[in-house]
């Protein structure tokens, strides 16, 4: 390859020898390779700057298609938050809410097939419809026991002030106001304490104990008869139910059959008894071995004048109270916290009206716990009287 310069053009020529004094010479103007050269590599400059710029924005619609859960994700959790979002109104103008019933929008997909960030999201919502469901019953307890305390909190208030004037009263006028004074502070008593175990679903599960239903009865149904001395109690145990041990909170359990107890007394006429039957039997599908696929059931009845149709749907209602038990002592929270107890231990408690006009409350109660060596594996059912605790 030889350097010459042709017509004044720089010039690079080949020679090639071909033998017997001949050879092949080929001339090709070094301006032109330059030129060639230079137009590639402005060629390709263009070609990769534009592949960059689509890698860009394709990686720019990527992230934001893949991420857009997230932001959906981000702005719901911003938009329950108590303070408005300190960012531009451009990004989310709506204002801020203490409202859990938000949801992040997801699109639909194959099931099993969800991403990740789609994992998240719906794990988000779960979240949110348990966290709308606790904010939900807190409103209520609130909202209810405001107005429950109202009216007892006016009596106290109407009698102590009537007590402060006693140098204006008769002996009689004053005993019967601190009578009253003191029935209703026992009232108040009563409901705050119901109210303070109706909020106990928050505290985290307390120990569990083997509890051997039998005696936990006997015990319960012994103090029914000092509190209710006026009402006879009948109970009977099966022989294959009165060993069975269930996992369970002893105190909680007594405070369930306890509102049963009173709640069957209150209704019950006087001089006729309380009965409650213990008994045990097999279910279908259960496993041989000692104590497995059995039954056990709790019964208590009272021959009052029973529940009425209209009422049977809110029996298990926070503060409801029927038409018969108005007139009579009460809170209308004893049925509620039964069932409060009931579920807790993997309980149901169901209501229907018995034949003959007695008010019978059945419940369909399971009593799970892990970790706990049962001698009697065993399902417990417990079945109470009436409504209006």
């Amino acid at each position: 390859m030889t350097n010459i310069t042709l017509s004044g053009k720089p010039t690079r020529m080949l020679t090639t020898r071909l033998g017997d004094d001949k050879a092949l010479q080929v001339a090709l103007r070094s301006d032109s390779v330059e030129k060639g050269v230079r137009q590639g590599a402005g060629l390709l400059a263009v070609i990769g700057a534009a592949g960059v710029l689509l890698a860009a924005g394709l990686g720019y619609w990527v992230s934001r298609t893949g991420l857009a859960p997230v932001a959906r994700l981000t702005a719901t959790a911003e938009r329950i938050a108590s303070t408005r979002d300190p960012r531009p109104a451009t990004r989310d103008p709506r204002p801020a809410t203490r409202d859990p019933r938000h949801r992040i929008a997801l699109p639909p997909g194959p099931p099993g097939r969800e991403d990740e960030v789609t994992r998240l999201a719906t794990s988000f919502n779960t979240m949110l419809g348990e966290l709308e469901q606790s904010v939900t019953a807190q409103r209520r307890l609130v909202a209810d026991a405001s107005h429950e305390l109202r009216t007892p909190l006016t009596a106290l208030r109407t009698n102590a002030e009537l007590l402060a004037r006693a140098d204006r009263l008769t002996d009689a006028q004053r005993d019967r106001a601190a009578g009253a004074l003191a029935r209703q502070l026992r009232e108040v008593t009563g409901l705050v304490n119901d109210l303070i175990e109706l909020a106990r679903d928050e505290e985290p599960t307390p120990l569990l104990e083997e509890v051997r239903i039998a005696a936990l009865a006997e015990h319960t149904v012994a103090a029914a008869r000092a509190h209710w001395p006026g009402t006879p109690f009948t109970i009977h145990m099966a022989p294959d139910a009165a060993e069975t041990v269930q996992p369970g909170v002893p105190s909680r359990l007594t405070r369930l059959l306890t509102n049963l107890l009173d709640n069957a007394a209150k209704f019950s006429p006087e001089g006729l008894p309380v009965e409650v039957e213990l008994t045990a039997s097999r279910h279908a599908g259960s496993g041989s071995g000692s104590g497995s696929g059995e039954r056990l059931e709790l019964t208590v009845r009272d021959h009052g004048p029973g529940i009425t149709t209209e009422d049977l749907p809110y029996v298990f209602d926070r503060f409801y109270r029927a038409e018969t038990a108005r007139a009579l002592p009460g809170s209308g929270l004893g049925l509620a916290m039964a069932r409060q107890i009931a579920r807790a231990h993997g309980a149901e408690l169901t209501a229907e009206q018995a034949q003959g006009g007695r008010g019978v409350v059945p419940a369909d109660v399971r009593l799970r716990a892990g970790g706990l060596t049962r001698r009697h594996s065993s399902e417990a059912a417990i079945r109470s009287g009436r409504c209006g605790a």
